[in-house]
């Protein structure tokens, strides 16, 4: 669905100022490398990236960080920063978010769309019926599902496969799906 992901909070049309590429874990070894848990489709781009930012959330105010290493190990990223010499050093950047500017992220390929913008797009299924506002999108591993607010429903969880994900239109804000049956209470 997206190369880089955000944090899923931003109203459509919001963009965030960074999307996330991973969270640091903890510290690995005693010299500042740092464990992290990768959260971007594009992992092995992290190695040609010379600058990434280090914060609490996409939202708020974060520090660059020259990258100077990086190497992939049982499923997480091990980096090393400039300035982050040390255990101690390292141990302070625990639980915050490794991010990259919008202006450097992974362009989209053609029909493709960053998950921040698809919260609060309007759903409707294929017949045209309006179902509700998509409010947040859970990353499942299987597929995506977006978790839409429904007037007449309550909340939905729909499953986004090629069978139920019509078309996504970012400019009309309309997200256009095709309901596998019993999803639904009987209308």
């Amino acid at each position: 669905m997206k190369p880089e992901q955000s944090a899923g909070d931003s109203v459509r049309g919001n963009a965030p100022r960074y999307l996330l590429l991973g969270e640091i874990l903890r510290p690995h070894g005693i010299a500042g490398e740092l464990r992290m848990r990768v959260l971007t489709a594009y992992p092995e781009r992290l190695s040609q990236l010379h600058t990434v930012f280090i914060g609490r959330d996409p939202e708020s105010e974060a520090t660059a960080y020259t990258i100077l290493n990086v190497r992939m190990h049982q499923g997480y990223a091990l980096l090393t920063l400039a300035g982050i010499q040390d255990r101690t050093t390292a141990e302070g950047l625990r639980d915050q978010f490794v991010m990259i500017d919008l202006a450097n992220a992974v362009p989209l390929e053609p029909g493709e769309v960053y998950l921040y913008q698809l919260i609060g797009m309007t759903v409707q299924e294929d017949d045209g019926q309006i179902l509700g506002v998509i409010t947040e999108v859970l990353e499942t591993g299987a597929n995506d599902v977006y978790i839409v607010d429904s007037p007449r429903y309550g909340e939905i969880l729909i499953p986004i496969t090629p069978d139920t994900l019509i078309q996504t239109d970012v400019q009309a804000g309309l997200v256009t799906v095709r309901l596998p049956d019993g999803l639904l209470p009987q209308r």
